[in-house]
């Protein structure tokens, strides 16, 4: 019997089941995963409800997912406009931003209402927003970033505490002012001392972030002058983080061109890095929230290091230094949790949406727990076989840099270019001065090879 291969036509001119129509068919957004009492949890955007961002709760052994926020509740924020870091889970307890109104909520477990921590805005001055916030279990509050918005004009910002005692009345208490933006307040394991990040206009905090270092008193004030331990308007500095033992710092700072891991110690209040490397293990912060490392143990550091564009996944061992890289199919990682050798992210490839993914440290196995869009599942459709490799390259570019890309080459099991003709080559820039092209699945990019 004659086969029949692949049909010859035109690069352009190809068929295929990636239409527009399924392009734009509905799917969600996965991002800020969280890790409480060996619970995971993680933040979803739904545009089937309107956008509403929805905090859920992984189900119990093999379960169902629960949500967590009640509609019409909308776990977001608008800190600094572009939001994130609108919730924390602790002892099972959801603190949350909602978006409608701004006030900060606590709901306990098992709760069907939310009750509001802090007041509702007055008149049309915009009232108060919250982010990034950390619990002070001991002096029983939440510490965070407040945006103030009640004198009109530019905003006020300033890490705050809030009374969780308070039944909605206070906006909470300024524990840190003086800058034009903050982010990243975060308390040592013994309750004594804070870290935050700060910068001022005109920077971005890509460009220059000073990390602070400050003793507590007893009620929680911060006593006496806070320490520079790090940045500075030429050094950008990411996701601070104290060592579970509260004797070290953690950072990730670009003083050598590139986002590396270092370590400040208290006891010689000397940075040394951790891991150096041309590669990235940080990312620009357009939101609260992120995490690109995570402590995988007293002396083990999970985490996440881009290279020509191109994301893995390694475990570091800050005895030695060494970065052992883990093999998995996945090729973009954001939102880094870790509990021993159990490790929770965001990661995506190029045939694989983003997804809720669980890793285990010492089997290197994995499990998908959620993904944003099941278009692979349905076998009737047959995209997979449509998908293009992403093969990362690189060229040189002006001043002596060196550009890199992704590139998705033509790729239809039903057809083949005539021959002598070469694929016409579509360009698409990023946009803005920090971002990045994703290798997680786009079938906007496939929809073109």
């Amino acid at each position: 019997m004659p086969t029949t291969g692949p049909k010859t036509a035109s690069y352009g001119a190809w068929k295929s089941p990636i239409t527009s129509d399924l392009i734009v068919a509905q799917a969600i957004t996965l991002s800020e995963v969280r890790l409480d009492e060996g619970t995971i949890y993680w933040l979803e955007g739904r545009p089937q409800e309107r956008g509403r961002s929805v905090v859920v709760r992984a189900g119990a052994g093999g379960g169902d997912d629960v949500d967590v926020t009640p509609a019409p509740f909308n776990a977001r924020t608008r800190v600094h406009e572009y939001g994130g870091g609108a919730w924390l889970v602790d002892k099972g307890v959801l603190y949350f931003s909602n978006f409608a109104d701004g006030r900060l909520y606590r709901l306990e477990a098992g709760g069907a209402e939310p009750q509001p921590l802090t007041p509702e805005p007055s008149g049309q001055s915009g009232g108060w927003r919250f982010a990034d916030g950390i619990i002070d279990g001991s002096r029983n509050r939440w510490i965070g970033l407040r945006e103030d918005h009640t004198a009109g004009g530019e905003p006020v910002n300033a890490i705050v505490a809030v009374d969780l005692a308070d039944k909605g009345g206070e906006p909470g208490s300024i524990l840190v002012g003086g800058h034009d933006f903050f982010s990243s307040p975060r308390l040592s394991p013994d309750g004594r001392r804070l870290i935050w990040l700060a910068w001022d206009h005109p920077n971005m905090p890509w460009n220059g972030t000073i990390l602070y270092l400050a003793e507590l008193d007893d009620a929680g004030a911060v006593s006496g002058e806070p320490e520079i331990i790090a940045g500075g308007p030429d050094e950008s500095i990411f996701q601070p983080e104290w060592s579970p033992d509260g004797n070290a710092v953690i950072f990730v700072s670009d003083r050598s061109d590139w986002w590396n891991l270092y370590r400040f110690e208290l006891a010689t209040r000397e940075s040394r890095p951790i891991v150096p490397m041309a590669a990235e293990f940080g990312a620009p912060q357009w939101v609260f929230g992120m995490s690109t490392y995570a402590f995988a143990g007293p002396e083990r550091i999970v985490c996440t290091y881009s290279e020509a564009g191109l994301w893995r996944l390694g475990a570091v061992d800050l005895a030695t230094g060494i970065l052992n890289t883990l093999e998995t199919p996945f090729t973009q990682f954001a939102s880094v949790r870790a509990d021993g050798e159990r490790v929770v992210a965001i990661a995506g490839a190029p045939s694989l949406p983003a997804s809720v993914v669980e890793f285990d440290l010492g089997t290197g196995r994995h499990r998908i727990l959620k993904k944003a869009t099941d278009i692979l599942d349905q076998t009737d459709l047959g995209i997979a076989a449509y998908l293009s490799p992403v093969e990362a390259v690189e060229f040189p570019t002006t001043g002596g840099n060196t550009g890199f890309g992704l590139y998705y080459g033509p790729k239809n099991p039903d057809y083949g270019g005539t021959v002598g003709e070469k694929p016409p080559l579509l360009v698409k820039v990023h946009g803005g001065p920090t971002s990045a092209a994703s290798s997680t699945l786009n079938l906007g990019i496939h929809y073109w090879t």
